[in-house]
């Protein structure tokens, strides 16, 4: 009998999940993980966060090289899958190498958003999606440059304050009218952006750029109220767009993302999607908390070992400018019926209640303070019986968790 071989398309989180579930339930099956990037798997969220720090060194790493040797997971790194034959159950590889396959996961992840303007072409525009981004970023920097941020998400603050660490003048320049619009209310997104004042960057809020200035590199961006801001590199940050191709090519269903049921299963046998490729129930969730669960459901369903996925409540972790902060769960007042705002000079704290229980907080507090709150939600801990008029959030969040441990 021919030896089972899972085939994993793509190296990032969701990727390194999957196989490892695959190896906790089936100890014998070879598994191949095929990534387009020369490096091990590595965390992208450092691209961002800790741009100026030593990129290739092993910290980076999801899992270091020792690990893989030791589960007999071969990584085929800088190679390319491009075609998938179903129906013979082949891959192909950028240079022509037939792949047999028993179960295949995609992982393909996705690519930043681009930026659609005059000047958007010109030497010195960045989007950092992976490694070679950020070293071709970092190599044409030169002390003094300014530089000017597009977007105003996480991705854009994060990488916007490890510019300022490494003492670049930087301009932050967010459409909406608030920075972190889907994880921060307005009172939390105005004391972050004083603070992201007060360490010396410069914000511009409420208008987009019209677009960008220079003849064969960077010079300025022009924003919609015709400003100049002169600056000599542009860092955009404005969404991502989840790589379909493959599956498309393969007549496997997709919409934004590759379409998949509760374990993971694409329209096509013996194909599954995971990560910011995967759509499920009608949602691209782009988060790296939702990618490592969605590869070890993956994983545990390619072996024949049926878990449905749940989708995690989402949480956002950020500490750049010097400021903890987190944002769990649902944080729009409008689809709630009720929220409680605590603020004592710079530690602000809200939380948001429907059908009489916690669903969403945002608070600047440090990561540590987060778990009692992502339990209040996850475990829908009803409030009934409390007084939420005269109660403290923390006496409520209290009580919530004596709740939670009965």
């Amino acid at each position: 009998m021919q030896e089972k071989h899972y085939v994993i398309v793509g190296s990032g989180v969701a990727a390194v999940h999957a196989a490892k579930a695959i190896r906790d339930h089936d100890g014998d099956a070879s598994i191949s993980i095929y990534g387009e990037e020369s490096n091990l798997p590595y965390n992208r969220i450092k691209l961002s966060k800790g741009l100026f720090t030593d990129l290739h060194s092993d910290k980076v790493l999801i899992k270091k090289e020792k690990w893989y040797l030791e589960n007999r997971i071969k990584i085929q790194s800088g190679t390319s899958i491009t075609d998938i034959d179903p129906d013979k159950r082949v891959a192909t590889t950028g240079d022509g190498q037939h792949v047999p396959y028993y179960k295949l996961l995609l992982c393909t992840g996705a690519a930043n958003r681009k930026l659609n303007m005059d000047g958007a072409s010109l030497r010195n525009v960045h989007n950092i999606r992976d490694m070679t981004d950020a070293d071709s970023l970092k190599s044409e920097l030169q002390s003094g440059n300014r530089i000017c941020i597009i977007g105003g998400g996480v991705q854009g603050v994060e990488t916007a304050w490890s510019f300022i660490e490494a003492g670049y003048h930087v301009t932050i320049v967010e459409a909406a009218p608030r920075l972190m619009n889907r994880q921060l209310d307005e009172q939390a997104s105005t004391l972050l952006t004083q603070r992201i004042i007060d360490l010396g960057a410069d914000v511009r809020l409420g208008q987009g750029v019209k677009c960008i200035t220079g003849t064969d590199s960077v010079q300025g961006v022009e924003l919609e109220d015709s400003t100049i801001l002169p600056c000599e590199h542009v860092v955009y940050s404005i969404g991502i767009i989840p790589n379909t191709d493959l599956a498309r090519k393969a007549s496997i269903h997709v919409q934004s993302g590759i379409l998949v049921n509760e374990n993971m299963e694409t329209s096509t046998a013996h194909v599954y999607a995971a990560g910011d490729a995967a759509e499920y129930l009608g949602k691209v969730e782009g988060l790296w908390g939702g990618a490592i669960e969605q590869g070890k459901i993956a994983g545990a369903n390619m072996t024949g070992t049926p878990v449905a996925y749940q989708r995690s409540v989402p949480v956002t972790l950020f500490n750049a400018f010097q400021t903890p902060l987190f944002s769990i769960g649902m944080v729009n007042a409008e689809q709630c019926d009720n929220s409680l705002t605590h603020l004592d000079g710079e530690l602000y704290t809200r939380i948001f209640i429907k059908d009489d229980s916690i669903v969403g907080v945002i608070s600047f507090e440090g990561a540590a303070a987060s778990l009692s709150y992502k339990t209040a939600i996850e475990q829908r801990i009803t409030l009934e019986g409390i007084d939420l008029a005269h109660s403290t959030i923390e006496e409520i969040i209290g009580e919530v968790m004596k709740r939670s441990q009965k």
